[in-house]
């Protein structure tokens, strides 16, 4: 392997002696190293699920536009983990002068420091260099933010070691922003940052001076700012004042998975599945019942849609799925974990903190609308999988008197067992391809969904007391009464 340059003598006798490459700024670098991946035909933002026909193309055409941009969205939409992509489009190595702060170009310094120490040396001038992880930084927007965590401030303490006045340059400590010269500035929520800050912002961006202290420093820095913002924050909590949000080239909408396809993707890839315990069998049915409840959440009126249903929502519910069917298999001594429609119920406190409500919906409750969101998630479910499907044979059969509970803490053989005494519900089961006849916890899944599916469309319904049994036309309000609730289950 090639030792890389120790000195600007060495580095004038590489590539980067071509004025093309040390002179290049960064947002040409992502543009070049951008073309280069395009070319190639490879993934851009490899993760980012949902976005190949919104969001990425419009981020590419800001990059090759060489803009600054936003990300303008609700929470959970991917907007953090899209910026610190970017980084991704950066070289590999870049090379600084040595112990300069604020990463000078060796061929082109803008700091004080960096001048000095090539005056001095010459072409003897040390050199670093610095990976493309360092060149991002990035900075959460709250309001107690400073122009001194931003920009720098003078060190009273450099000037009294080097014997410099205070308006000297040599005295100030350089805050986040020339920290990331050369690289990418990010600000996450950016609407929370006071104006006066904004303002620094702005100036620098386009100037390329500001004032510290009462002392003009002039930094003519060489960044990419990215931001992101919610579109809620410009009433709740501030705004993007006018001159900055004239200066930000690009303004991009992220949204929400537009298919449940895309959203039990997502979700499959962010959810923590692999442990290291008992194999995992997920029934499909399982995920995209998990999927809808998100879906019917980001559509319901009593739940306040200004504040978003992040995807991290469906995300924590099915880790909390497979950690209580893993729960039930340790006790009962099963060998392999196989969620079920019950595990479901059991993952409501992944759903009520991630929710929040309307007055409407604060009169009924956090757990109660939790509850109604995942009884409707099966009958959206089952009505999917079942379409024009003849549980007639079912219904009737709790029509007659028939009454069942099953725990959900029960054997799947036992649960099978206990479900056969219902007239044609394993037939159904096979019927509707749900499950396969040698697999007793999948059979236990589809069954549940089944008699759920049948419970959301008011076909029969489901008490603490009896379990399911056939259909009461009173409504019932509650968790754990009549069809509104999952009541506890148990071989009858």
């Amino acid at each position: 392997m090639t030792s890389l340059p120790t000195t600007l003598g060495e580095l004038k006798q590489t590539e980067w002696g071509n004025p093309k490459r040390h002179l290049c700024s960064v947002k040409d670098e992502m543009r070049h190293n951008l073309i280069s991946m395009l070319e190639q035909g490879k993934e851009v933002f490899p993760g980012i699920v949902g976005y190949d026909d919104s969001v990425v193309p419009q981020v590419i055409n800001a990059i090759l536009a060489r803009h600054n941009f936003i990300l303008l969205g609700l929470r959970g939409q991917a907007k953090s983990r899209i910026l610190r992509s970017l980084v991704t489009l950066l070289d590999s190595e870049l090379p600084i002068l040595a112990g300069s702060e604020v990463n000078d170009n060796p061929f082109r310094p803008i700091s004080k420091y960096g001048r000095h120490l090539l005056e001095e040396h010459g072409d003897a001038t040390p050199i670093e260099w610095v990976p493309r992880d360092a060149r991002f930084v990035e900075k959460l927007a709250t309001p107690d933010v400073t122009v001194a965590d931003i920009i720098g401030d003078l060190d009273p303490i450099k000037a009294a070691r080097g014997g410099h006045i205070l308006s000297d340059e040599l005295t100030i400590h350089f805050g986040l922003l020339p920290r990331s010269n050369r690289g990418i500035f990010t600000i996450n929520e950016l609407p929370d940052l006071a104006g006066k800050i904004q303002v620094a912002l702005f100036n620098i961006m386009q100037e390329g001076d500001v004032q510290v202290k009462g002392y003009p420093v002039r930094l003519p820095l060489d960044v990419v700012m990215v931001f992101s913002a919610n579109p809620e924050d410009y009433t709740a909590r501030g705004k993007i004042i006018t001159p900055l949000k004239d200066r930000i080239g690009s303004e991009i909408a992220t949204h929400y998975p537009a298919t449940i396809e895309h959203g039990m993707e997502i979700t499959r890839q962010e959810a923590w599945l692999e442990r290291n315990g008992r194999p995992l069998t997920m029934p499909d049915f399982i995920e995209e019942m998990i999927e809808h409840i998100a879906f019917i959440a980001r559509g319901d009126k009593r739940i306040d849609g200004r504040s978003g249903v992040s995807q991290r929502l469906p995300i924590s519910v099915v880790e909390q799925v497979v950690s209580n069917a893993e729960q039930r298999v340790i006790l009962s001594k099963e060998k392999r974990v196989v969620p079920r429609v019950s595990d479901i119920f059991a993952a409501l406190p992944a759903i009520t903190g991630k929710i929040e409500l309307e007055y409407e919906g604060e009169l009924q409750g956090t757990e109660n609308i939790a509850t109604d969101l995942v009884v409707r998630a099966a009958g959206i479910t089952f009505g999917a999988r079942a379409g024009g499907a003849d549980c007639d044979v079912v219904i009737e059969w709790f029509e007659n008197g028939g009454a069942l509970k099953i725990s959900s803490n029960e054997r799947s053989d036992v649960c099978v067992k206990g479900f056969s005494a219902v007239d044609g519900l394993l037939d159904l089961v096979q019927t509707l391809g749900l499950a396969g006849a040698k697999d007793p916890a999948t059979m236990v899944a589809a069954c549940e969904l089944i008699l759920e599916g049948l419970v959301a469309q008011k076909r029969i319904s489901r008490s603490e007391e009896l379990g399911y049994s056939k259909a009461q036309h009173e409504r019932r309000q509650g968790p754990g009464k009549g069809q509104d609730g999952m009541g506890p289950w148990m071989l009858a």
